[in-house]
């Protein structure tokens, strides 16, 4: 499996450095802005940590691997790293895949912690070696949810396709607005045009139509059908798995693209450390970093504060997820058991929903926030 090239430099075997093996999506099918925002995130959390002494005076190293949304590829590059002597791992953005390698990382006994995965069941039994920093999608989407009532919306219906976290989100939405008189019709996009999914939300009566699908297609082709529906004229467009955050978004889209909410893990002001960060991973990326690279750099930041705190020893780093206390871009984090949640769970990140301004496509407006906090310093 090839490695893709590091801002870090070339792989060292001698033993002199610690390191973090590094999952990310960089190549299709894989969502590959996101993937690189992750590994901005990761690189430049790396670079800051070896800036300050490394780990007990050795520098970290990431040892990268391209998932490419393979969940077979993702287990096969978790067996590689382990045997390569990893101290840990962190990444992946898919939910799917992130399942994947959870599965082998808690089979191996190789700690794994997942920057932006949110499927729920992220392994399928309980397990001390995996934790996540993204908040549960049943958490998020619910937020989400109540969003939608608050901004009107009842009758909403979803373009899924299967998998299972589209199914799962859609299965959240349901179970969270049924109670509240509010309505989901599922469209399955295999079965039909996009012409026929306008037709199905007129005949339905829907204001919201919600895209659990992928990108650039059937997303892009779904969202300029309805945009040019003269039928569909006052309907809401949504993506709460935060398609629209990315550039490839605006560029396939233009002005279709905007006033389409979806989720982010922002909290409403930076905080120093979280702006310090920002301003650095802007000189990395060639637009404004979103949320996937925020949490890349917290990622890093924990497992550094474990390894410096308490040796690269796997067992022991898996046993100190509750003991975390660390200080990220975006708040405090802290690992705690959570209701129904495999893993151990930062509860919570702060969540915005957010659009693109139609006036200002490249400007995003914050709609609804929950738990907001400033990031630390």
């Amino acid at each position: 499996m090839s490695t893709p090239p590091s801002l870090l430099g070339a792989e060292r075997t001698d033993g002199s450095s610690v390191q973090i093996g590094a999952l990310v999506p960089l190549t299709r099918p894989g969502w590959v802005g996101a993937g690189r925002h992750l590994l901005a995130g990761l690189e430049l959390a790396v670079r800051d940590v070896n800036d300050s002494g490394g780990i007990g005076g050795r520098p970290l190293e990431l040892l990268v691997r391209d998932t490419a949304a393979d969940p077979h590829r993702a287990a096969a590059a978790v067996d590689e790293l382990a045997q390569l002597g990893v101290a840990a791992l962190a990444g992946e953005y898919h939910s799917v895949v992130a399942r994947a390698a959870a599965a082998r990382a808690d089979a191996l006994g190789l700690p794994f912690l997942c920057s932006s995965a949110v499927l729920d069941a992220l392994t399928e039994h309980p397990t001390q070696w995996v934790a996540r920093l993204a908040p549960a999608q049943s958490h998020g989407w619910r937020i989400y949810a109540d969003f939608l009532l608050g901004a009107g919306h009842s009758r909403i219906a979803v373009a899924a396709e299967p998998s299972v976290y589209w199914a799962s989100g859609a299965r959240i939405l349901r179970d969270h607005l049924a109670p509240r008189g509010g309505t989901v019709v599922e469209l399955d996009v295999r079965a039909l045009t996009p012409t026929d999914v306008c037709d199905e939300l007129v005949a339905d009566r829907a204001t919201a139509l919600l895209l659990l699908v992928g990108h650039p297609e059937p997303a892009v082709s779904i969202v300029r059908s309805v945009r040019r529906d003269q039928r569909l004229a006052e309907i809401m467009i949504g993506a709460p798995a935060g398609q629209p955050e990315f550039p490839e978004w605006a560029s396939s889209l233009g002005d279709d693209g905007a006033a389409i909410p979806f989720l982010r893990y922002l909290p409403e002001r930076l905080g120093p450390l979280g702006a310090r960060v920002e301003a650095a991973l802007r000189e990395r990326l060639p637009e404004a970093p979103s949320f996937v690279a925020f949490e890349g750099y917290d990622t890093v930041t924990v497992l550094a504060d474990l390894l410096r705190s308490h040796g690269v020893d796997r067992a022991r780093t898996a046993e100190l997820w509750p003991r975390v206390a660390v200080e990220g871009t975006r708040g405090q984090i802290r690992f705690s058991r959570t209701p129904g949640i495999s893993v151990w769970q930062w509860a919570w990140p702060p969540v915005q929903v957010v659009d693109r301004d139609p006036a200002e496509p490249g400007r995003f407006r914050t709609l609804h926030a929950r738990g907001s906090q400033s990031g630390g310093g």
